[in-house]
């Protein structure tokens, strides 16, 4: 090739590829399409609901404008270049919460729709995800039962509210988006409260795991279960209820959240239980609760204990419940003792009852 074809080829200008970015001029403007000039080597045209970019703004051009679009067709029966200001914007949209998502941006979402796991959330046409874990103290449901059709109430009251949001995760081509509004109300001054303070508070919502306790006015914090007592709980309700007063140890503190312990104000009954009860001894408990492996007893109020199957008879068990009911007392004879696991073992293998 010739150093003159090698210059004409150089300056022969490339037309654009399918799903490539282009900038064009607006040259004419009919009732549901815009026509634009690319460079000067070839004319495309956005029809339709191509119009309108992925954030829902309609396009508002004039004449001599310049725009973006996305090539999606070379030729289209009219010979023209196909383009989308729709898909060049989801493009232009996914970079900005990409620089968002990196930047912490706060952004504002509207609550469209909700489900057990949280709430699906709208910005511009983009559709998000709030998990329940990433809800602010104030909206988070509050249920004492766990009850899933609860929880999606109380989540429903949202719908059509406005919340500000950061993105916490984004995947374009998973098209997934996941928001969280949790540590956003951060307090104007500092909190006079840090770990190891003991607090006073009530009792303002139970849940399956935990209980909620508000203290001083505004502030907030969760007692989990396993802070609760020492003994074993299947439900906070057990002991607790709301409106009851607390006082509780703060022993985490993260964002607008405190992680507080009643337990820990109350000295631990395992550290003596030796002194109590000793391997071998023959003691009253009264069953609390019945599983597939055994009884669990209680021998006092804070020290429970376990009567595995295999310590309940010496023949084979089919049924626990033709043995004892829940809330019978019987004797047992102690077979174990671990306080450091908080486990007491029972039997009653040749308890004369």
């Amino acid at each position: 090739m010739s150093e003159k074809e090698k210059k004409q080829t150089a300056k022969k200008p490339k037309l654009p590829k399918i799903n490539s970015l282009v900038e064009g001029r607006v040259i004419k403007i009919g009732r549901n399409e815009i026509y634009l000039d690319i460079g000067g080597i070839a004319t495309g045209v956005v029809r339709g609901p191509e119009i309108e970019d992925e954030l829902g703004k309609i396009t508002n051009l004039k004449i001599g404008d310049k725009a973006t679009a996305m090539v999606t067709d070379l030729d289209n029966e009219k010979g023209l270049i196909e383009l989308s200001f729709r898909k060049a914007g989801h493009q232009k949209a996914w970079e900005k919460l990409n620089e968002m998502f990196n930047k912490g941006t706060i952004i504002k979402v509207k609550i469209i729709d909700a489900n057990t796991g949280g709430l699906i959330a709208q910005y511009g046409k983009l559709i998000g995800f709030i998990p329940t874990s990433q809800l602010s103290v104030d909206h988070f449901p509050r249920v004492s039962d766990g009850d899933k059709t609860k929880i999606l109430n109380l989540l429903k009251r949202f719908i059509g509210e406005k919340w500000p949001v950061k993105i916490i995760g984004l995947d374009q081509k998973e098209n997934k988006l996941i928001f969280s509004e949790k540590g956003l109300t951060e307090r104007k001054k500092k909190t006079k409260y840090k770990i190891g303070d003991i607090i006073e508070g009530e009792v303002c919502g139970l849940t399956d795991f935990g209980a909620f306790v508000k203290f001083d006015k505004n502030e907030e914090g969760l007692v989990h279960i396993s802070e609760i007592g020492w003994r074993r709980l299947d439900s906070p309700s057990d002991v607790l209820k709301v409106g009851d007063k607390v006082k509780a140890k703060i022993i985490g503190k993260q964002e607008e959240k405190y992680s507080l312990s009643i337990k820990r104000l109350i000295p631990n009954p395992w550290e003596n239980v030796e002194k109590k009860y000793k391997v071998g001894q023959i003691v009253k408990g009264k069953i609390l609760k019945i599983n597939p492996f055994g009884f669990f007893v209680e021998l006092d109020p804070e020290i429970h204990g376990l009567a595995h199957i295999s310590e309940i008879s010496d023949k084979p068990i089919k049924d626990l419940s033709k043995i004892a009911k829940v809330g019978d007392t019987l004797k047992f004879k102690i077979v174990s003792i671990e306080p450091e696991f908080y486990r007491l073992g029972l039997s009653l293998r040749g308890v004369k009852q």
